[in-house]
């Protein structure tokens, strides 16, 4: 009867723990916030993900500058699996391949959510992405996720 007891109870500890990863692991998904040059209107994610994917160049008629976070930054990842539904190596090969066939290239890189929200609210046109720890009253905020 101890030894049934005592396993009982290592299993409630051991479910215990693993919701306490579960919990720990959806507040470290952080939401990103695309943002843009004051100018820009609100963006829906379809129009993010054919700017971000080199579709379209233009928002409203005005030439877009999309920015990217550097390379395997966790907002980076996050904007990839949230808005484009890729990860880190799908949006490399999905670059090499535009570039090849003369398609474009891929955005610019920033090391800081600080260096792209310059970016964009001195380029006209400017997109870019961070996340949403990083909002300050002053963003032009063109989607959320």
């Amino acid at each position: 009867m101890f030894f049934e007891e005592q396993a009982m109870n290592n299993r409630v500890i051991a479910l215990a723990f693993l919701l306490i990863a579960c919990v720990i692991s959806q507040a470290s998904a952080e939401n990103v916030l695309i943002i843009g040059n004051p100018d820009l209107p609100k963006l829906d994610c379809v129009t993010v993900e054919k700017l971000f994917t080199g579709r379209i160049i233009e928002v409203n008629g005005q030439p877009a500058t999309v920015v990217n976070a550097a390379s395997g930054s966790l907002t980076r990842q996050q904007f990839l699996a949230t808005f484009l539904s890729k990860d880190e190596d799908q949006y490399r090969a999905y670059w090499v391949v535009r570039r090849f066939i003369g398609k474009g290239t891929p955005p610019k890189e920033f090391s800081t959510s600080r260096e792209i929200i310059e970016f964009v609210k001195s380029q006209p046109g400017g997109i870019g992405y961070i996340s949403a720890v990083d909002r300050t009253p002053e963003l032009n905020v063109l989607s959320e996720k």
